[in-house]
Order: structure tokens, then sequence, then C-alpha cells
């Protein structure tokens, strides 16, 4: 199944970052990543998928300079102290986002957060060739994402099947049945269902709900976006959700990990 292009915003983030990743490229060819990873240059891998299946809440701390629906996020955003806050505060892994024209990233954040924390980080950006996934290594990524709505059958495939050669299992996203369907006839084990739909920026936490039924036990299942306290937490645990994903509610928070430690208080009560 190929996807269908619509004019939405999630097109033209992607064809941004096509003209992007072809122009760097050239620049670094895949060659000299290959390289800086086999001869060891990023620290081993950290295990995102156990990371995530711990006992208890497991949330991904999302750290973003901005958004294309609330733009600015942050101001004086510090990758590095937020990265070191968060994980202080409870989070079981760190999500990056390195989309660089509508969220302000840089995978030079993924670089900063891995020199102050212990726990996996997550590069997230909008990742369709396999230059991207040996740039995430090279620059220090546990994990990455892979959004099911950019990407046909073939190179989903194909891009799990790298991830995998390099000890990274991937993120995969859906919105919708079909697209769940697709990830999991491609074999994805995490398994992540976004709440905004990425062509409207429509937030809806029944997403999810609508959805976990059809996840498989032995996948780790994700809910994303849309997460602002302990009682949306606590309604999609009890559906059957491992992980969680907040990325806003924290980063515009006066105090991130105070406002992380909320979210977990009382876990397990």
């Amino acid at each position: 199944m190929t996807p269908e292009a619509t004019g939405t915003i999630l097109d033209k983030i992607v064809a941004a970052r096509r003209a992007a990743v072809e122009h760097r490229k050239r620049v670094l060819p895949q060659v000299a990543l290959r390289m800086a990873v086999e001869r060891g240059t990023p620290q081993p891998v950290r295990d995102f998928r156990a990371a995530l299946a711990e006992p208890g809440v497991s949330v991904i701390a999302e750290i973003k300079r901005a958004s294309p629906s609330r733009g600015l996020l942050r101001q004086g955003y510090s990758p590095d102290w937020l990265a070191q806050r968060l994980e202080l505060s409870g989070a079981s892994a760190i999500s990056v986002l390195t989309e660089p024209e509508f969220f302000q990233g840089e995978l030079d954040h993924v670089r900063l957060a891995r020199g102050v924390t212990s726990v996996p980080l997550l590069r997230k950006d909008f990742l369709f060739d396999p230059w991207q996934i040996w740039e995430a290594r090279a620059g220090g990524a546990d994990s990455f994402l892979l959004i099911a709505a950019i990407l046909d059958d073939a190179l989903l495939t194909e891009l799990l099947s790298l991830g995998r050669t390099l000890g990274m299992e991937p993120l995969v996203e859906v919105h919708n049945g079909a697209e769940l369907d697709r990830v999991l006839t491609a074999g994805a084990t995490i398994v992540g269902v976004n709440n905004r739909d990425l062509r409207t920026f429509e937030v809806r936490l029944e997403t999810s709900l609508d959805l976990i039924e059809a996840i498989p036990d032995a996948c780790v299942a994700v809910t994303e976006s849309g997460l602002h306290s302990r009682a949306d937490i606590g309604r999609l645990a009890a559906a059957g959700f491992d992980a969680f994903l907040v990325g806003e509610h924290l980063m515009t928070a006066e105090d991130p990990g105070a406002a992380l430690r909320e979210l977990l208080a009382n876990d397990g009560d």
C-alpha cells in the first residue's frame, strides 16, 4: 500500500524533509555514517523496548522547541537540561524532536541529551530514507519513529529491518485501523497510536481507545499526544496501554520535571 498525498501540513513537512535529506546526503554520504557507526562512534544502544515494558507507568517524555499547531512552546529551550530534568523526574525514555523547519529541532539535540542521560533516546522525526536511520544511530539515538502514514509497505519493512540490524527497535506510529493492520503485518513490536491526526491536527484520546483491542499483547502499546493529566494516563493504562508519550504538556509547564512527577503520582495505588 502506498500513502496518498492530500495537500495537508503532513505532506508539506515531508516534502521539506525530502529536500533537506537529499541535500544532506550529498554533504554526508551514507558510507561515512556507516563507518562512524561500525567504528563504534556512538555509545552502545540502550534498550528502548525493555524500558517501556517495565512494570508500572512508563512515560516517554518528549522534548521539543515548537510545533506546527502551537508555534513556540518553550523560551530558553535547553535539550540537555530538559532531558536530565525529565529523567530525574521519572521518565522511562526521552523523545527528541529533530525536525528543523516546523518543530525547530536538530539532531545535535539528541547528542546533547545523550551526554547527560542514561535512559533510551528516541529520535522523533519524519523518517523515510535508510540514510536517516544511519544518521540517527551515528547521532546517538537508541530508537526512532516510523510513521505509517508516510511509508509504503516495502519501505516500512525495510526500515524496520535496518533498525533491528543496528539494534534499534523503532516505535511505529498509526492513527487508524488500516495503518495498524499494515504495521502488524510488517512485524512492528512497539506500536504507537497517535491521538493527533497529523493531517488535521485534531486530537482525540478515543483514537487510542478505539484501537487498543487490536494491538496484540506481545506488542508494547504506546499512546501518544493529548495526555494532560494523571486521569488521562490512568484511563488509557486501564484500557491496556503500556507506555505514554507526553510532550506539549511538559514543554509548556514552568517546571517540566514537576509536571512529569504529577503525571506519575500515586503510580500503583
